[in-house]
């Protein structure tokens, strides 16, 4: 096991620890439209289309995204099995033609060639060592004419947050960005099928909770095996982050998604 394949087990084991991630954007986005509902929306999702999610994590984004075509036929895969079987409970309630899922690694997909109309990898690509490879099986398991739809985030998402991480090793960056962001999804997809169209989520935070932040940032390495005096400092910092912001941390968020089609 290479240890990223380690830290995506311990990080991706259960819900709690992508939760405290994910109350960050949830509670405290600032947009027209909600991150889930405007992706659905940019995405060609057709009645009785088969999808593949690839990375599915615990099932979110079809259970937030709003009203979905009828009888869509849904396979979820993830490297964990929690996160299948979450998924899985979560979607079960969705008005949909046939759901499925299993764990499965995103560089070998256990599925026929031109098998669905749309492949959508959601801020997964960064967790898989070779995106290259991830993206030559998802192409491979579209039908001609199908989509890829990819998410991650740009360099200069959250950026007022990731500064504060610097306390105890992190990045001033958001990491995954720094590994698979705006730039390389668009170079990497454009090399696979020709073409990508690039949408961007005009979105900011506010966040009005210092402990959220802390939870979430610590929530993942470095700060997740952090210490006790670096703990201590990034709640200093944090501190002096919001009395800087009159009892908040405001911050841009940088969202992207990217879709290509697979040539007829």
């Amino acid at each position: 096991m290479s240890v990223s394949e380690a830290e995506n087990r311990r990080q991706y084991g259960d819900v709690r620890k992508i939760a405290a991630r994910a109350r960050l954007l949830t509670c405290y986005t600032i947009a027209d439209t909600g991150w889930f509902p405007w992706v659905a929306a940019q995405m060609p999702l057709d009645e009785g289309a088969r999808l593949l999610d690839v990375g599915c994590g615990p099932g979110w984004f079809w259970a937030s995204c709003g009203p979905l075509p009828t009888d869509l036929d849904l396979t979820l895969v993830d490297r964990s099995p929690a996160m299948v079987a979450d998924a899985l409970d979560r979607c079960s309630s969705l008005c949909l033609g046939r759901l499925a899922g299993e764990p499965a690694d995103a560089v070998s997909l256990p599925f026929p060639d031109g098998h669905f109309d749309g492949v959508i990898a959601m801020h997964m690509l960064y967790h898989v060592d070779d995106p290259e490879k991830a993206m030559a099986e998802m192409a491979r398991v579209l039908k001609p004419g199908g989509f890829l739809a990819v998410t991650t985030n740009g360099i200069g998402n959250m950026r007022q947050i990731y500064e504060l991480t610097t306390v105890f090793g992190g990045m001033p960056i958001d990491p995954a960005a720094a590994r698979f962001g705006f730039a390389e999804a668009e170079n990497l997809m454009r090399r696979t099928f020709g073409s990508v169209s690039v949408h961007r989520h005009p979105s900011r935070l506010r966040v009005t909770e210092p402990e959220d932040v802390f939870l979430a940032m610590t929530s993942f390495p470095p700060g997740e095996d952090a210490g006790e005096a670096e703990l201590s400092a990034f709640r200093n910092a944090i501190h002096a982050a919001f009395e800087r912001g009159g009892g908040a941390i405001e911050t841009e968020q940088e969202r992207g998604l990217f879709i290509s089609r697979k040539a007829p």
